[in-house]
């Protein structure tokens, strides 16, 4: 996590939110402070570990405690625990929730995945389907829930998709157009969806070959022509409901866009000790007085 970067965008979503004031807050005393209770309202996995670290830094309050990234979680469990200004936990609270809510459901999505098609010999992985502007924290998050991350930027690998095969007149001269560009730490990957363009792959000897939108049958029988030292990955449609019948394919890795693209946020919510919302919540009202 670069922290320079993560506190960077928390400034500048909290002065999206903000504005110049917030016009409810501030009918409440300055000198008023707060304690603040985030409990999650179904089951899942949490992430947002320093997204509150940081935030609570920048906005001067004091984090009594909180989840470790990664944590299972049960509808009811607190998450973390703020104390500070009323005001500013109030006006920190939906960005802060926002953001928490977001990670922990790419984590639970993504370790729904993992146990779903519980096979440690395959990884998990996202795609570069995120959120413009939350790519860093997305992929976090799907750490947390025990993926692994594909290419963060354009940078990081050469991919040779479908477009540049045929931009470049073929994966022959594709793959060797890499090699003589770029450095030798660059891994070259190249995207196949037919035979004729696997055997092309193999015989250019590209680092990864990803296997684009084959059942699980068929990824067997191709990975099975693949030399060993050339990983493989599984792409295309394969989704929560789908990843079991990918188990034992034999290939390295199998890269989820669902993972980020189309997660439901994990429902929590932010009451202030003492209030009745948060007796309701917690069904001890009668110990409000």
């Amino acid at each position: 996590m670069n922290k320079i970067a993560l506190r960077e965008q928390l400034t500048a979503f909290l002065n999206e939110d903000i504005g110049f004031g917030d016009a409810s807050s501030v009918l409440i005393d300055h000198r008023e402070t707060s304690l603040a209770t985030v409990s999650a309202k179904v089951d899942g996995v949490f992430c947002g570990m320093d997204v509150v670290l940081e935030m609570a830094q920048m906005q001067r309050l004091v984090v009594e405690s909180c989840q470790p990234d990664g944590a299972v979680v049960s509808a009811g469990d607190t998450l973390f625990i703020l104390r500070g200004k009323t005001r500013t936990l109030l006006e920190t609270e939906r960005v802060l929730l926002n953001l928490v809510q977001h990670l922990s459901g790419i984590a639970t999505m993504t370790r729904r995945c993992v146990e779903r098609l519980d096979d440690p010999t395959i990884a998990v992985t996202d795609t570069r389907k995120t959120t413009p502007g939350l790519r860093m924290l997305e992929k976090h998050a799907v750490r947390s829930g025990g993926g692994k991350n594909h290419r963060l930027r354009l940078d990081d690998a050469i991919m040779i998709k479908d477009n540049h095969i045929t931009a470049l007149g073929g994966i022959t001269n594709a793959v060797a157009r890499a090699r003589m560009l770029a450095g030798h730490t660059t891994p070259v990957e190249v995207e196949v969806e037919t035979l004729e363009q696997l055997h092309e792959a193999i015989a250019a000897n590209a680092d990864i070959i990803m296997l684009d939108n084959r059942t699980p049958e068929e990824l067997k029988a191709w990975r099975a022509l693949v030399p060993p030292h050339i990983k493989t990955e599984a792409s295309g449609g394969i989704t929560v409901e789908t990843i079991a019948a990918y188990r034992d394919t034999g290939v390295d890795v199998i890269s989820i866009g669902q993972l980020t693209h189309s997660v439901t946020a994990l429902d929590c919510s932010l009451n202030l000790v003492g209030g009745i919302k948060h007796a309701v919540t917690r069904n001890d009202a009668n110990t409000i007085r």
